[in-house]
């Protein structure tokens, strides 16, 4: 399991940044849901799909909650990238 930490720490940091990266797809596949929804076969709430409704809206409200929304989503994959820099670093006293 040491030996294949930062393989796996790389997989789910690439797994995370995908999910993150795929606004584009997700736009057209989640059909607007704004509540959260246990079924599987109905639309769901994702945070890119709020920012972009929020970002088109006439409303300024909207508008700040989504730049906070977008700012909620860098820092969430900023959180990531640190923590994979925390797990992945090595012992400097080890070789």
């Amino acid at each position: 399991m040491k030996t294949a930490r930062k393989g796996i720490i790389t997989g789910v940091l690439l797994a995370l940044a995908r999910i993150a990266g795929e606004t584009a797809p997700l736009l057209f596949t989640a059909f607007g849901n704004r509540f959260w929804n246990h079924d599987l076969r109905e639309p769901i709430a994702a945070l890119p799909l709020q920012i972009f409704t929020y970002a088109i809206s006439p409303y300024d409200d909207w508008h700040r909650q989504a730049w906070a929304g977008a700012l909620v989503l860098i820092l969430l994959v900023l959180a990531v990238n640190v923590g994979v820099r925390f797990l992945t670093r090595g012992n400097p006293g080890r070789p």
